[in-house]
């Protein structure tokens, strides 16, 4: 008798509980909003922007490659998980084909056959997992650990690699709080959990994680370790990577539990090893996380400064003298007036000729007020002008919504894709002016005009992350048209002195400059660490290392 996945005999129907983005964009479509004519008549007037034919499928006409795996293999794989975990459901496989990038949205309008996993799992405990990667090392499976699906760099892309099919591992039912220690301020979560659904239960006791990325709604603890997330409160609480205060992951090795105290001189931190290993050396399974009582005091503050150079002189400052706030941010002069385009509540004239920072601050009444102060006297004294809270309430209203307009940018014909590094401040200026060139050459040598904006996302008292939108007209293949233009960008980045990757983490994307940006050695490092964890290479071919 022929063996039969959950999906039953309706393969456009899901048998599994489905990841909370739609297949083909960002979020939620209900939030999901259309340009204005405006708008429209704006990227035409000054990009040369023209709507595009849609020829793209439906869920239901997409083609997906048939899956690889036999009979006995999902009988196996059933036997680990059971039939209600496991599907090849067409419906199941597609959501869980790649992430959410501009060159992602692109391939899933395509008639032609798509990649996807050849099934999806939902194991519900260690043991499951463990077996699952025993028995995919054993028959030669490759394993890709899938959380929100928020990457941008195709870092859950269905890779086989040398093996002969694909699993996509989903980690949904992994979504407890397994532990809260409110004596020392630690949760233990679930690696499944969304940042939504850890705020959440944190919140009922009280507690906070406070890590908040623009994929907030939608990905996962797991994943933010596995990509060593940044969050924009990093200001405040720090990076992800900052919070991690323990680890569990199960290779096909063995299962590790790493973290024992706050610090410690126990030879190298093995932690390290896994955050940001994006799933090539174990499967996270549980994060332990510094936390925070939620905050009783909250203050928004925006500013205005003439241009970049002052702004950014004035976030130095800030961040050197440790001043305090939760968040600080600078948009430069193109992504502020596109802002100011786009809404009328960022401080009007005040800001249309220069940049528009954004400050935040959290904790108690006493705390905040100290940092509100401190950080405003830094501030005016750096050359900035107040525009009051509104313009940083605005913003923070609007703080994960920019993905939505990725979308509508690309449905009116416009390529829209951003991209991240960090440097010193010393090299700010340098590393900024390289990358928008190298953007704004590329596109012009594809036929297209652009438009380069940048804002500094993240702070640290020796150095910033600079963030880059590119907006430009679609012209030719789009793919390509990107892909020149990411090649360029990724070349100017390593040779202005910066890293090719702040926050988005390596993936496929990012990969062909790792080896420039660790060196030989640090390849062999890596490549050395999968051989000892991953014997048979299953887990997320073709990412991260070289």
């Amino acid at each position: 008798m022929a063996f039969e996945t959950q999906a039953g005999p309706d393969d456009t129907a899901p048998a599994l509980p489905l990841p909370p983005m739609k297949w083909d964009a960002w979020g939620d479509p209900a939030l999901a909003k259309p340009l204005s004519q405006d708008i429209r008549e704006l990227l035409g007037a000054a990009l040369g922007v023209t709507a595009r034919e849609s020829s793209a499928p439906s869920a239901a006409e997409v083609v997906l490659r048939a899956s690889a795996l036999t009979e006995e293999d999902l009988a196996a794989l059933a036997a680990v998980v059971g039939t209600g975990h496991l599907s090849t459901a067409d419906a199941d496989r597609l959501p869980r084909a790649g992430g959410k990038s501009t060159p992602d949205l692109l391939r899933r309008r395509s008639r032609e056959p798509q990649d996807a996993p050849d099934a999806v799992v939902l194991p519900g405990d260690e043991d499951e997992i463990a077996a699952l990667l025993a028995l995919c090392s054993q028959r030669r499976i490759a394993v890709v650990p899938f959380g929100g699906g928020t990457s941008v760099v195709g870092g859950v892309d269905p890779e086989r690699g040398a093996l002969r099919a694909v699993l996509s591992l989903d980690l949904c039912r992994l979504d407890g709080l397994l532990a809260l220690d409110e004596v020392s301020g630690e949760a233990v979560l679930g690696a499944g959990l969304t940042g939504p659904q850890a705020e959440e239960l944190l919140a009922a006791r009280g507690w906070e994680l406070g890590h908040y990325p623009q994929s907030f709604r939608y990905a996962t603890v797991g994943g933010f370790a596995a990509t060593r997330s940044s969050g924009q409160d990093s200001a405040g609480y720090g990076r992800f990577d900052d919070m991690v205060r323990g680890l569990r992951v199960v290779t096909p090795a063995g299962v590790l539990d790493l973290g024992r105290a706050p610090a410690s001189a126990a030879g190298p931190d093995l932690r390290e090893l896994f955050l940001g290993s994006e799933g090539v050396f174990g499967v996270i399974t549980a994060v332990r996380l510094r936390i925070h009582p939620v905050a009783a005091a909250r203050v928004h503050e925006a500013w205005s400064f003439p241009d970049f150079a002052t702004g950014a002189a004035a976030l130095r400052a800030v961040a050197q003298q440790g001043a305090g706030p939760t968040v600080i941010r600078l948009s430069d002069e193109a992504e502020t007036a596109v802002n100011l385009a786009m809404t009328d509540k960022i401080g009007g004239s005040q800001v249309a000729a220069g940049c528009l920072a954004v400050t935040v601050f959290e904790g108690t009444r006493e705390q905040v007020d100290s940092r509100h102060a401190r950080t405003r006297e830094v501030l005016l004294a750096a050359g900035g002008s107040s525009l009051g809270e509104e313009p940083a309430r605005a913003w923070e209203h609007g703080r994960f919504n920019a993905p939505y307009l990725r979308d509508s940018l690309l449905d009116a014909g416009a390529l829209c894709e951003t991209l991240e590094t960090a440097t010193d401040w010393a090299n700010l200026d340098r590393l900024k002016s390289a990358v928008t060139e190298a953007l704004q050459s590329a596109l012009t040598k594809a036929g297209s005009a652009s438009l380069v904006m940048c804002h500094i996302s993240h702070v640290y008292p020796t150095g910033a992350s600079l963030y880059f939108t590119v907006v430009a007209a679609q012209s030719g293949e789009p793919l390509a048209q990107w892909g020149a233009a990411k090649q360029a960008a990724g070349d100017a980045i390593l040779a202005a002195g910066g890293t090719i990757t702040h926050h988005h983490a390596v993936g496929v994307d990012h990969r062909p400059w790792m080896e420039q940006e660790i060196g030989e050695v640090g390849v062999k490092i890596l490549r050395a660490v999968k051989d000892a964890l991953d014997p048979a290479g299953i887990l997320n071919p073709g990412k991260l290392i070289p």
